[in-house]
């Protein structure tokens, strides 16, 4: 991973926002910041798994046509999607048209049903695999970790599909699980003041 490069307003900004234009936004609001919402972190898992194999440059052109396909990302909803429904999906060009991931999709949302019921909620469980930070490396050199490991095994256990360490760990980036942000980059500090102030939501 390159170094910083300088955002609209001058301040340096982690270097994969260079890519393009569209990347500032995310990254200064979004990406990293802690997210306890369930049907959010529903969302960033689908999408962390649509990304597998293809740059997130794609997906985030896409979101608000993933959003629109999948219920809004209610699981609740995409779990009651059926035969017909995968073929709407597979004929659907405004989002990535993958079989497999469609109904890795639908397959996850009865999968986060039984999550609910079994620890209270997707985050309370996806945060119990927060790691002490002292224990990770620095930002942005690796592309798993032992807690993204923990957490592939854990779900894949569970039934889950497509959340395998990598997929898993670009999750805890962006889930704020982990503070990835280069140390240089400005919103560094941001999100480490929002996960100081951020209540782990309980078991």
């Amino acid at each position: 991973m390159s170094g910083t490069v300088d955002g609209p307003d001058g301040r340096p900004r982690c270097g994969w926002c260079g890519t393009i234009p569209e990347f500032f936004p995310y990254h200064d609001r979004e990406w990293g910041f802690p997210v306890a919402d369930d049907r959010r972190l529903f969302e960033k898992i689908c999408l962390e798994s649509f990304q597998a194999g293809l740059s997130w440059r794609t997906i985030l052109a896409k979101r608000e046509n993933f959003r629109a396909a999948f219920a809004g990302f209610d699981h609740e909803r995409v779990a009651a999607f059926d035969g017909s429904d995968i073929e709407r999906l597979l004929s659907d060009p405004g989002i990535v048209r993958h079989r497999g991931k469609i109904e890795a999709v639908i397959n996850n949302a009865s999968r986060a049903s039984e999550l609910i019921r079994d620890e209270g909620s997707i985050a309370a469980h996806f945060w119990s695999f927060e790691p002490d930070p002292h224990d990770l490396p620095p930002p942005q050199t690796e592309t798993t970790s032992a807690a993204s490991i923990a957490l592939s095994k854990d779900l894949k256990k569970r039934g889950w599909k497509f959340v395998g360490p990598t997929t898993m760990h670009a999750l805890m980036q962006a889930m704020g699980l982990i503070n990835d942000h280069l140390q240089d980059c400005v919103i560094h500090a941001e999100v480490e003041a929002a996960r100081r102030g951020f209540r782990r939501p309980a078991r």
